[in-house]
């Protein structure tokens, strides 16, 4: 699924052996005229096993776990009441009659 782009750490790290390196390791493969790791003594026919260094894979798995979420929602119903005012005029009339008395002198009161 996925590529792994990493490098080997054997060619990320190689460097060049000294000529000790190289000495004393073809000194530990040759002991007592016997390969090293070999139960047999070198002679004609024989094949005696190598054995590599050992390799690592890496395998990445992606493992999906589905979590369900429970979210409560309240729903909120607000109601506005506007009262809108409109204003109209009522015209009305009214009358006032107002008597005055006029007293005459000589009338006798």
């Amino acid at each position: 699924m996925f590529k792994d782009n990493r490098i080997n750490d054997r060619d990320m790290y190689a460097t060049e052996k000294t000529d000790y390196e190289m000495h004393k390791e073809t000194k530990m493969m040759h002991t007592d005229g016997m390969a090293m790791g070999c139960g047999c003594p070198p002679m004609m026919g024989t094949v005696c096993p190598v054995i590599e260094c050992p390799q690592e894979r890496i395998v990445n798995r992606h493992i999906i776990h589905q979590v369900p979420h429970i979210v409560p929602i309240n729903t909120r119903v607000i109601n506005h009441h506007v009262y809108k005012h409109s204003y109209h005029p009522n015209f009305t009339s009214c009358e006032e009659n107002v008597c005055t008395n006029v007293v005459e002198p000589g009338c006798g009161y």
